[in-house]
């Protein structure tokens, strides 16, 4: 699709066999009639037809054949991961280190570099996975917790995207609203306009999703170096953010945060990958998206922490803050020294959250569509619509609980991701010996041929058992993490224990069942 002479072509190709898979899909799998796709949404195919001649992507999450992958560069992941991440939204992450967790700059910034280099081994381990089966991430799932299990991740994954595009939103709104003091954006309005820019691109497909992302964080790095220039002679490292349990308890607690945020990609790694050759390097792949996870989250979230220490020395800023949060935190750093130029770069930055909503939105189609083969039927674009007017919504109405949102969505995501990592990651390694070889990717929608999913279920149940026993939440204190540092508010490790319950049980459970079931 990035080679101009073949793009007619595949285009129209790719709408041909795409309709007829919709339509013929579901017979081998549920003995489902088969014109019932057609005559439910034929009217909205036939709009997908006609738009597809504009260069709307047509395709789902049907698997992309070797044929139709001509996205040779192994930099393209390192481009969609560095502008996603390159946000005000990452910004926001670091400032949670103390504005919730109390933590000085030494220590955040330890604790940001550490989770990251951890987290995003997953990520980019998925990413070689799309070049050498052509499906999409949680299509891929079923090949480890079986077609009806994987339901759950799915849904899961539906609503992190959705939950992410509302946190996201509300960041670049409260950054559009502080471009002006006197006449503020509504936040409504400021919510908008960043859905429409989302949708424009997410509309067009994969191909304008990578195009767009190539390019988008260029305004954005030279604005944070703007920034870091105007905010570096206030910033004070200050103490360590406690002593003991109460600071293992803080980090540990941040640190789950961190997670969160960068292995939320986990579940839509592949996503972005399925258009490279089969014979692409794994290593080159996992490389470039490894870094380009990195660089934006290391240095944009360290940011972030360093900005929350510069109240001391300028108490305008907090109040700033404390008037529209990060979006103000950035205002302040921008529009007081810099005034009409600075309201200019903190429009600019505001539509980073664009570059950061793309990849939930464009993703939460496709995992939408492996929900039944009824969704699947469902041409993508209008999935794409739906979506966005929700969190649209749900972003209007939740903007004035920003930071207690961001803080339960980061370490909840984190929990289940790690279970879901920790289980395709086994499956591949231990049961499908890390061979290629040892899938049938044409059978993803067929159940008879996936696991049972019984294994799966049971260890994604004692995952979350660990999360329970290890979570720390204004709402909940599990057993174990209350005994970490302060036991009113306690140390989360309901990451680290989710991973490991789920490491343990899942081999034993999924040796019986590969015996049994046979998949």
């Amino acid at each position: 699709m990035f080679n101009t002479n073949s793009d007619t072509s595949e285009k129209h190709s790719v709408s041909t066999a795409d309709m007829k898979d919709v339509e013929n899909f579901v017979e081998p799998v549920l003995q489902l009639d088969d014109h019932v796709p057609r005559t439910r949404f034929g009217a909205l195919w036939a709009i997908v037809e006609k738009l597809d001649k504009y260069g709307v992507e047509a395709q789902g999450i049907e698997r992309i054949p070797p044929d139709q992958r001509p996205q040779k560069s192994v930099l393209a992941p390192f481009w969609l991961w560095f502008a996603a991440n390159m946000t005000t939204s990452t910004f926001s992450i670091g400032c949670l280190g103390q504005s919730i967790f109390s933590l000085g700059l030494r220590d955040a910034a330890l604790t940001i570099i550490f989770f990251n280099l951890l987290c995003n081994i997953p990520v980019a381990y998925f990413s070689t996975w799309g070049p050498k089966l052509g499906l999409r991430q949680l299509t891929l799932s079923r090949f480890s917790f079986g077609y009806w299990t994987s339901l759950i991740p799915i849904v899961l994954n539906c609503i992190a995207c959705v939950g992410w595009s509302v946190v996201n939103s509300i960041v670049g709104a409260q950054t559009l609203r502080a471009v002006s003091t006197s006449h503020q954006i509504p936040t409504a309005a400021a919510i908008i306009v960043i859905a429409i820019g989302t949708i424009a691109v997410c509309f067009m497909g994969y191909r304008v999703v990578h195009l767009y992302e190539q390019y988008s964080w260029i305004p954005v790095v030279v604005i944070f170096i703007i920034y870091l220039g105007q905010i570096a002679r206030f910033c004070d490292s200050g103490p360590w953010g406690g002593t003991g349990p109460t600071e293992a308890a803080n980090v540990l607690s941040f640190g789950a945060a961190v997670a969160g945020f960068s292995l939320g990609w986990a579940s839509l790694a592949a996503d972005y990958t399925v258009r490279m050759p089969e014979n692409i390097s794994s290593y080159k792949v996992f490389f470039w998206t490894y870094l380009g996870l990195n660089i934006p989250l290391i240095l944009v979230e360290t940011l972030g922490a360093a900005a929350m220490t510069t109240f001391g020395a300028k108490s305008t800023w907090e109040d700033a803050y404390n008037e529209n949060s990060v979006g103000g935190l950035i205002g302040a750093g921008l529009t007081g020294p810099m005034h009409g130029f600075g309201s200019f770069l903190l429009v600019v930055i505001s539509l980073s959250i664009i570059s950061i909503n793309i990849p939930n939105i464009y993703s939460l189609a496709l995992t939408f569509q492996n929900i039944h083969p009824y969704a699947q039927a469902i041409p993508r674009v209008f999935i794409v619509l739906i979506g966005s007017a929700v969190y649209i919504v749900l972003a209007i109405v939740g903007a004035s609980h920003f930071e207690n949102w961001l803080d339960t969505l980061l370490t909840i995501l984190s929990y289940w991701l790690a279970i879901f990592s920790t289980i395709l990651i086994e499956e591949h390694l231990i049961f499908r010996k890390g061979r290629w070889s040892n899938y049938e990717p044409d059978d993803y929608n067929n159940f008879r041929k996936l696991p049972l999913g019984i294994a799966s279920f049971i260890a994604l149940g004692c995952g979350v058992g660990g999360a329970v026993l290890g979570m720390a939440q204004t709402w909940y204190i599990g057993r174990i993490s209350r005994h970490i540092g302060d036991p009113l508010y306690g140390g989360d490790i309901g990451f680290e224990l989710s991973f490991a319950f789920t490491a343990v049980v899942f081999p034993p459970l999924r040796y019986f069942e590969k015996k049994y079931w046979g998949y």
